[in-house]
């Protein structure tokens, strides 16, 4: 087999431009008062049920963690979801209140331990990361389904879970956010 006369072609660039390029980008800066500043790296959000192994674990009774109105006063026994609009209630009764500031040290993560013990969740090993998550968790499993629908009586223990269902209970198409029509197959 001859060899070729013609200059070698990668990706369709000459070789004497690809010697070019080469240069161009091994070539270091003759200057070390500027090296590149390295991003920090970012934090990687772990997956459900895998908590950090740092963080603070929390078990709370099914009563506490379900308490609409978990911060009280004591003054007039009103309830408040935040301990931040206690400390704002509590100005109105001449009390000493602080609002908590932002911290510029790193705040321990919490995370929420389910209260019923045969529970994947109750094992802090498996505990989910937010308090929002864990009333849900604990509501859709072991809580009561207190809305039902009215076209096809199923039950949810969580008011948005039935608000999204009803929706499109009864319906033969969906329609998405951006616009697409999707159709249900009926199955026979």
């Amino acid at each position: 087999m001859a060899a070729s006369s013609k200059p070698a072609q990668l990706f369709g660039i000459r070789e004497d431009e690809q010697n070019q390029v080469k240069q161009q980008h091994s070539t270091v800066p003759s200057s070390s008062s500027n090296p590149p500043a390295a991003a920090p790296p970012k934090k990687k959000r772990n997956q459900p049920g895998t908590p950090n192994p740092d963080a603070e674990v929390i078990a709370l009774s099914p009563k506490t963690l379900m308490a609409t109105n978990r911060f009280i006063c004591e003054v007039c026994n009103k309830g408040f979801q935040r301990e931040q609009n206690l400390q704002l209630h509590r100005r109105g009764h001449n009390l000493p209140w602080k609002l908590k500031q932002k911290t510029t040290k790193e705040v321990r993560r919490k995370v929420y331990l389910c209260p019923e013990p045969g529970c994947v969740h109750h094992d802090p090993a498996r505990a989910l990361g937010d308090l929002t998550g864990i009333k849900k968790h604990y509501s859709r499993k072991h809580g009561e389904k207190k809305w039902k629908c009215e076209k096809c009586s199923k039950r949810y223990a969580v008011q948005s879970d039935w608000k999204a269902h009803s929706k499109t209970c009864g319906t033969r198409e969906y329609r998405c956010d951006c616009g697409t029509l999707f159709s249900r197959a009926l199955i026979d």
